[in-house]
C-alpha cells in the first residue's frame, strides 16, 4: 500500500527512484541491406517527465519495457548525407532515437530524441492533452572508432522537461563485425578519480569580461496567442577544465542577430529555446503557482560545445529556480544586472529584463512589478537627498538661533 501523499513527491525523489528501480536491459541491432550490423546497443532506460492534468501537473516515471522493438526507420546512414540512427519504439507511439556522428578517430551519439504520446493512458493517466510531444538533446556518449562505449554507471540526459537515465549501457556504431568489439571506451562516470598531485597548478586569470550583451525581444506564442513577452540581454558565465587541466572561466554574450528563437505554451509551463553560434541549446522554463497567482523562472538548461575543454560537451541544468517572479497578469522588470546561479559551473547574467509569462493581454506588458535591486538603487538617492535636506535644515536653524541671540544682546545695551 502506497504511503499517503505519494502523488505529491518531488521530482528529485522521483529521479532518485528512477535511478534505483529500472527495468531489464535489452539488445537492439540495426543492419544494412546486406544484413551486416552497423549499430548494436544493450542498455536499460528509465524516463522521468511531467504532464498536465485537470488537477495540475503530475510527475511520472516509467521504464523502457523488455518488449521494445527497433523500427524500420532506423538506418545505417548514407555516407556524408546522414549518420546512422537507432529508433526504439514501445507502448502507444513512444520512440527513443539515437543519432550517431563520427570523425577520423571517434564516434558519438550526436543527438538523442524522445517522442512520447500523451494519449497513452497507461503511462499518462488523466492527461488533459492527447498530443504527441518531442524533446531532444546532445549527449556526452562517445567512444573511439572500433571500440565499444561502456558505461555501468547511470548516465542522465536532460531534454527539456524529460530526463532519460541509461543504465549498464553497451553501445557501438560503425561496427567492423556483427558483434561488439572487445576493446572498450569507458564513460567518465566509470573511471576512477585521479590521485591528486602535490604541486598546485596555477589558475589563469578569468577572461576579460566583454561588453554588456545587446537587449532583444524574445516572444513565444501558441495556439491561444502570446504566452511570453521578454526583453533582456543575456550573458553566460561558464567554468570548466581546459585540455591543460586548468580551470578557466569564459563569458559568452548571446548575440540576438545570430540567435534562433523557439518555444512552446501550455497551461502550466512556458518554454523559451535559444540557439546561436556558440550555444547548442539554451532553455528557459517559466512555471506558475496557482495558489499565489504568480509566475516565475523555474528552470534553465544549457547545452554547448567548448572546443578547448577537456570534455568539449558542456551541459548544465537547474529546475529548482525561483527568479523573475511577478503576479500573473503583471510584468517583472529590473534595470539592474541580475546574476542567476544555475550550477557551480554556470551562471546567467540578465540585463535590463522585462518579462511577462502566461497571461498576456493584447501583446503588451501589464502593470510593472519592480525588482528589489531597482528599489534599493532608488532608495540610495532618496536617502542621500534626505540627509542633505536635514543637514541644510540644521544649519538654517542654528543660524536663526544665533542671529536671535545677537539681536537680544544689542537690545539690552
Amino acid at each position: 500500500m502506497a504511503a499517503p501523499g505519494g502523488a505529491r513527491r518531488r521530482p528529485l525523489l522521483l529521479l532518485l527512484l528512477a535511478g534505483l528501480m529500472h527495468g531489464a536491459s535489452a539488445v537492439f541491432v540495426v543492419k544494412d541491406g546486406n544484413g551486416t550490423a552497423c549499430i548494436m546497443a544493450n542498455f536499460s532506460a528509465a524516463f522521468l517527465t511531467n504532464y498536465d492534468t485537470n488537477s495540475g501537473f503530475k510527475n511520472v516515471t516509467f521504464d523502457l519495457p523488455s518488449d521494445a522493438v527497433v523500427l524500420n526507420s532506423s538506418s545505417c546512414g548514407k555516407d556524408n548525407a546522414s549518420g546512422p540512427s537507432l529508433v526504439v519504439a514501445f507502448g502507444r507511439g513512444h520512440t527513443l532515437t539515437l543519432t550517431f556522428a563520427r570523425n577520423a578517430t571517434r564516434y558519438r551519439v550526436q543527438l538523442m530524441r524522445f517522442v512520447y504520446n500523451l494519449s497513452d493512458a497507461q503511462i499518462f493517466p488523466n492527461a488533459s492533452s492527447k498530443e504527441v510531444k518531442t524533446v531532444e538533446s546532445v549527449t556526452d556518449i562517445k567512444a573511439d572508432i572500433n571500440k565499444t562505449y561502456r558505461c555501468v554507471s547511470s548516465d542522465q540526459i536532460h531534454m527539456s522537461n524529460v530526463t532519460v537515465t541509461l543504465h549498464d549501457a553497451t553501445i557501438q556504431a560503425y561496427l567492423s563485425s556483427n558483434s561488439f568489439s572487445k576493446e572498450e571506451t569507458r564513460c567518465e562516470q566509470d573511471r576512477p578519480s585521479p590521485t591528486p598531485t602535490p604541486p598546485v597548478t596555477p589558475h589563469p586569470s578569468p577572461s576579460p569580461t566583454p561588453e554588456s550583451p545587446s537587449v532583444n525581444k524574445y516572444n513565444v506564442s501558441g495556439t491561444n496567442g502570446t504566452c511570453l513577452l521578454a526583453t533582456m540581454g543575456l550573458q553566460l558565465n561558464v567554468t570548466y577544465e581546459n585540455r591543460d587541466n586548468m580551470t578557466v572561466t569564459r563569458v559568452f554574450n548571446i548575440n540576438p542577430n545570430k540567435t534562433r528563437v523557439n518555444g512552446s505554451c501550455t497551461a502550466q509551463l512556458v518554454t523559451l529555446e535559444l540557439r546561436d553560434e556558440d550555444v547548442t541549446l539554451l532553455v528557459f522554463h517559466f512555471g506558475m503557482n496557482a495558489t499565489s497567482s504568480q509566475f516565475f523562472l523555474q528552470e534553465i538548461q544549457l547545452d554547448m560545445t567548448l572546443p578547448d575543454a577537456r570534455d568539449p560537451t558542456f551541459k548544465a541544468a537547474n529546475s529548482s529556480l525561483r527568479a523573475l517572479q511577478a503576479t500573473i497578469g503583471n510584468s517583472y522588470r529590473c534595470n539592474a544586472e541580475e546574476r542567476l546561479r544555475v550550477t557551480e559551473a554556470l551562471s546567467v547574467n540578465v540585463f535590463r529584463v522585462w518579462v511577462q509569462a502566461f497571461q498576456v493581454e493584447g501583446d503588451k506588458f501589464g502593470s510593472v512589478e519592480e525588482c528589489q535591486l531597482d528599489e534599493n538603487n532608488m532608495m540610495i538617492p532618496i536617502a542621500v537627498g534626505g540627509a542633505l535636506a536635514g543637514l541644510v535644515l540644521i544649519v538654517l536653524i542654528a543660524y536663526l538661533i544665533g542671529r536671535k541671540r545677537s539681536h537680544a544682546g544689542y537690545q539690552t545695551i
